[in-house]
């Protein structure tokens, strides 16, 4: 019979400990305030991400997305005509609408000289000539404009340059 007492009064002890873990505070809570028995405000705080099945995996940002920016430049060598589109959803429509600008500024025989994505463009010209260039960087774009200007003409100058970067849409 003593043997009984003693094995229930171990259970009760370890029982009573295993109940008072979080510091009675519920599930998904921690204790927060003073130490028990010190007096002083006490209280039970949420545990960050407790319950909602978030993995640190999930928690991260997302990845980021972007959206490509095209652009055209179009001429009408005869008539002097330029036609150029920016920041267009698409090669086609950056196409339409710099083809519908140089015939609007009156070019009768519009060709595209460039079409380009996530980039820039430039146009030099010279005494006889004019060239269009694309290139990720409007530095670049300029740079091997002008190369090619100087390399058959003089008096070389950007007539215009743009860029369509991409939008970051997330």
């Amino acid at each position: 019979m003593k043997i009984y007492r003693w094995l229930l009064f171990g259970s009760l002890l370890l029982l009573g400990s295993v109940g008072h873990a979080e510091g009675n505070c519920p599930d998904g809570y921690y204790p927060i305030g003073a130490t028990s028995g010190q007096g002083g405000p006490q209280g039970c705080a949420p545990i960050p991400g407790y319950g909602n099945n978030q993995t640190q995996a999930q928690s991260r940002p997302l990845p980021q997305r972007w959206v490509d920016r095209w652009m055209t430049i179009a001429t009408d060598a005869v008539k002097g005509s330029l036609g150029t589109a920016v920041n267009m959803s698409s090669s086609n429509e950056a196409e339409q609408v710099a083809m519908a600008d140089c015939r609007a500024k009156g070019g009768t025989q519009c060709k595209i000289d460039v079409t380009y994505v996530n980039g820039c463009a430039a146009m030099v010209a010279g005494d006889t000539g004019f060239n269009v260039h694309g290139a990720p960087t409007l530095n670049e774009a300029i740079q091997q404009a002008m190369n090619t200007c100087t390399a058959s003409t003089t008096h070389c100058r950007v007539y215009y340059s743009a860029c369509s970067m991409p939008v970051r849409i997330q």
